[in-house]
């Protein structure tokens, strides 16, 4: 995996290490990131988002007691044998239900129409594909 992947958004109210530790619960869910996939080092990861490497070791510590990830020594952090391979739609759906929600009321609030969000939406999700 290259460090690259990770996006990490210093204005956002959500603390570093826990937009880092969400994402990587998502590409393992998603089955992107599969048992035995090595990630990038604490040092890597800290110097291509130029944030403190503390916080990256928090979140790969938070992973590891949750067993999504395992210390391989000599190797760095991977993630975990025991993980499984990726979780099914439904549970990945269930996991992006809270974010879907808080946009939903968002939009209501603004009184946005239902079209031009579903239509936005589905163009950043094609952003994600090309």
């Amino acid at each position: 995996m290259d460090a690259k992947l990770l996006h990490v958004n210093p204005a956002s109210p959500e603390p570093i290490y826990r937009q880092i530790a969400e994402q990587l619960r998502r590409l393992v869910a998603a089955g992107q990131l599969r048992p035995g996939d090595g990630l990038p080092s604490v040092r890597e990861v800290a110097a291509t988002h130029a944030i403190n490497p503390m916080t990256v070791s928090r979140a790969y510590s938070q992973l590891e007691a949750e067993g999504v990830l395992e210390r391989l020594r000599g190797k760095g952090m991977a993630v975990a044998a025991r993980s499984g391979r990726g979780d099914g739609v439904a549970a990945r759906m269930h996991r992006v239900e809270p974010v879907l929600r808080e946009a939903a009321r968002h939009c209501r609030e603004l009184e946005l129409p239902a079209d031009r969000v579903l239509a936005r939406l589905r163009q950043l999700l094609g952003e994600e594909e090309a």
